[in-house]
């Protein structure tokens, strides 16, 4: 990359996140003064002792992918917005490239964020998919990013940013955690980081531990400890537990579990009872949390929600989205006012971290 180039690159960023944090910060004091207002009103329907309250005293958002709603997900502009608008916490899924650099991309394809297919066009397997692990990070990085599309090219969420704007770039876990520690540093604020190792199983089959190499890097900015502002998520239990005995993280853990027939083993009160020797919290789909009843228009609180709290467990639900809500659900507003005060959340993975944070009372 030529010098010129390199500047141009930096001062367009740092542009973005002047913008970004202006607005931002404007919108976290509104925010603020609306939720110092109604502070006092809120309650919760279950009492399960002191501990129970304790964790359900902190209701965290965390920025899905960034501040995906607003801008493409997993860009340094969707992750500087999210930090702007005042999330807790902002998620990076990780995977790894051919050379072992871990990025922050939600899946092991690259095929529908990127313009890779313009740039590679005979890279794809036999699948016709363009997997990550089958590019350097030096390729990596000079493709550009768009807003989610599936497979037909059409975007996914069709009132977002306009996909054919292509003016992003994809980054590295450390570089990601590099730029939430300066934010915090220029902003005097904490806002925490929240991997998630993508498919270990893929990059074993592969021959790469993502575990291994996420852990590393944890270690290496001091993201290891019970203390530290960080939570690591994962789909697979037994890589939590290798992070943990193998690799030796000490830090937060949350196990994430997806609704359908395939996970319902996972979602039994004895499988529950069995986490807490492991994670900290789940990360819970939605539906797995409450059950609606369509024809009476009403919706309960899930046993597996009733287990989890049971347990002294952490909740994270997951996604809140204004542009694609439950169908028991009119607005945020009641969404979270449903998942907070009657199931009992302990935080929400959001699109809208703004909008989110309105509505955590």
């Amino acid at each position: 990359m030529s010098k010129l180039r390199m500047t141009w690159k930096i001062s367009k960023l740092i542009l973005i996140a002047v913008g970004v944090l202006a607005i931002g910060l404007t919108v976290m004091t509104l925010t603020k003064k609306d939720n110092d207002e109604t502070s006092n009103s809120t309650t919760t329907q279950y009492n399960q002792g002191d501990d129970y309250e304790r964790l359900n005293a902190s209701r965290l958002i965390i920025a899905h992918r960034g501040a995906s709603g607003y801008l493409p997900e997993h860009t340094t502009e969707a992750k500087v917005y999210a930090h702007a608008l005042g999330a807790d916490y902002i998620e990076q899924d990780v995977v790894l490239t051919k050379d072992d650099v871990p990025i922050v991309l939600h899946d092991i394809y690259i095929d529908d964020v990127t313009n890779v297919a313009e740039v590679f066009p005979g890279r794809m397997r036999r699948d016709g998919r363009f997997y990550a692990i089958d590019f350097t990070w030096a390729e990596i990085k000079n493709l550009r990013a768009h807003e989610r599309t599936n497979d037909n090219g059409e975007q996914v969420f069709p009132n977002r940013f306009p996909h054919q704007y292509t003016m992003f770039n994809l980054n590295t876990l450390e570089d990601e955690i590099l730029l939430i520690k300066g934010l915090n540093k220029a902003t005097g604020r904490n806002v925490g980081i929240y991997p998630e190792m993508k498919q270990p199983e893929f990059h074993a089959s592969e021959g790469k531990s993502v575990v291994a190499v996420v852990v590393e890097m944890l270690k290496l900015y001091q993201y290891d400890l019970k203390s530290d502002k960080i939570y690591l998520q994962s789909f697979d239990l037994q890589s939590l537990k290798d992070a943990r005995d193998e690799y030796g993280y000490q830090g937060k853990m949350i196990f994430l579990i997806e609704d359908g027939e395939e996970s319902e083993n996972l979602r039994t009160e004895k499988a529950v009872a069995k986490y807490t020797k492991t994670v900290d919290g789940i990360g819970a789909e939605i539906s797995t949390l409450v059950e609606y009843d369509s024809e009476n228009k009403t919706v309960t609180v899930s046993d597996f929600a009733k287990y989890l709290k049971g347990n002294n467990l952490e909740i994270h639900a997951w996604t809140v989205r204004e542009d694609a809500l439950p169908e028991w659900a009119d607005s945020v507003e009641q969404l979270q006012g449903i998942l907070f005060n009657q199931v009992g959340v302990t935080g929400v993975f959001t699109d809208f971290p703004d909008i989110s944070l309105k509505y955590t009372n």
